[in-house]
């Protein structure tokens, strides 16, 4: 079975917004076995928009298209659909009492457009995460789905209505499962290479990597039964790459975040953590501060980017810095051990380096020092030496990462 994408909206055709409603959708259609064949952008124009869905009915089985189904001037994706499959639009009257209401109570005038918001074509597809009706219809040749583009909408529908239909209406039996596993630290081809005699002893799991900018992802593919016991496999293969890449690895899943997983192990433990930092400039800081509950474990940090900062903020002796250099280990380990007791926290962090383009004390863009304090423990520190042509913000983001890491092993002890 064989499935096209059609994305609409002038704002993805100019690339002013990144089309994550067709990566999310394709996912979810391979875990059915369902090939995406093709994927089409198309302008908010409703003859080209006619034109790629009277042409997808040729090609594909299920016709999916995303976005234009607000009550603006340039929302034509329902008109130009329905005419392309030869129906009629329909009107909802209870979705459309119910935006009445809305616009009553919020004191919106009606305009005629926001009638579109309630019509559809086919069957409806109700929508628990905002206005827009979806729609399912069947032609001679395909099923055709139409969702809106807003992606809490989109993923809600797909995954509550949409994926239902499609397994019930075509009856599927097989499954494609995926776990992603993230690494830190071990070059992708030296990770890939010691996973081969894992791929020998498992032919039916497919292992792949991808280098994100912040780890590397290890992803499990399995096409099963749908009643196979894809998770004890799923298992057994994680701990045999486990027992050769632990020291590298942050954890499991697709929507794994090192922070959240290291202000979540805060909590638990009811430990406090901050920072000073000076290459990173905050970032370590708005980081921690972008996890939901972080005041339980964070109560402020310092942005140290001078050496006059690091004296005057932190106390950290003047010759200390000038005997050792603002990027040395002796300096990043001060300014965490002087920023830990600062503020009488568990953990104090320190980020010293070379965010380039230009040498710092003669040392080379990519040059990072991170130290790491825990109350009653020896402060310890980590030298990174990154390549100097990822540029400004990916050495910073990428010490971040390690940073995240010395605490994710500090925590798991």
């Amino acid at each position: 079975m064989n499935a096209e994408i059609i994305s609409v909206g002038d704002e993805l055709q100019r690339g002013e917004i990144t089309n994550t409603n067709s990566a999310f959708l394709a996912k979810k259609l391979n875990s059915l076995g369902i090939t995406v064949a093709s994927q089409v952008t198309v302008g908010d124009d409703p003859t080209a928009i006619i034109n790629c869905v009277r042409e997808a009915q040729d090609r594909a089985e299920i016709i999916f298209i995303c976005g234009g189904l607000g009550p603006t001037a340039d929302d034509v994706t329902l008109s130009a659909v329905a005419r392309g499959v030869g129906v009629m639009v329909k009107t909802d009257d209870q979705t459309w009492h119910h935006l009445l209401g809305i616009f009553a109570q919020q004191q919106i005038p009606v305009q005629p457009e926001n009638k579109r918001q309630a019509q559809y074509i086919g069957e409806l597809i109700p929508n628990s995460r905002g206005l827009a009706l979806g729609s399912w219809f069947k032609t001679a040749k395909s099923r055709v789905v139409i969702l809106p583009g807003p992606p809490a909408e989109f993923q809600a529908m797909l995954d509550r209505e949409v994926l239902p239909r499609i397994i019930k209406e075509f009856s599927i039996q097989k499954t494609i499962k995926t776990r992603a596993l993230h690494f830190l630290g071990r070059p992708e081809s030296t990770l890939m290479s010691e996973l081969k005699p894992i791929m020998k002893d498992y032919p039916n799991v497919a292992i792949t990597s991808y280098v994100k900018p912040t780890n590397i992802e290890l992803r499990l593919t399995i096409i099963a039964g749908a009643h196979a016991d894809i998770k004890a496999t799923f298992d057994r293969v994680t701990k045999a790459i486990l027992k050769k890449e632990q020291q590298y690895y942050l954890g499991m899943g697709n929507d794994f975040n090192l922070a959240n997983e290291v202000v979540g192990l805060l909590k638990q433990q009811k430990l406090k953590i901050t920072g000073a930092e000076s290459l990173t400039g905050g970032l370590f800081q708005s980081t921690i501060c972008s996890i939901p509950g972080a005041s339980a474990i964070f109560d402020g940090g310092f942005v140290t980017y001078a050496a006059e900062a690091k004296i005057s903020l932190l106390g950290i002796p003047a010759s200390l810095i000038n005997q050792n250099g603002v990027v040395s280990s002796a300096t990043a380990q001060a300014m965490a051990d002087y920023s830990r007791k600062k503020l009488d926290a568990d953990f104090g962090i320190g980020f010293t380096g070379v965010a380039g383009p230009d040498e710092l004390e003669g040392q080379p863009a990519g040059t990072v020092w991170i130290g790491l304090a825990r109350k009653g423990q020896p402060t310890i520190s980590k030298q990174l030496r990154l390549a100097g042509y990822l540029g400004r913000q990916e050495i910073r983001l990428l010490s971040i990462q390690y940073g995240l890491q010395m605490l994710l092993k500090e925590l798991r002890k």
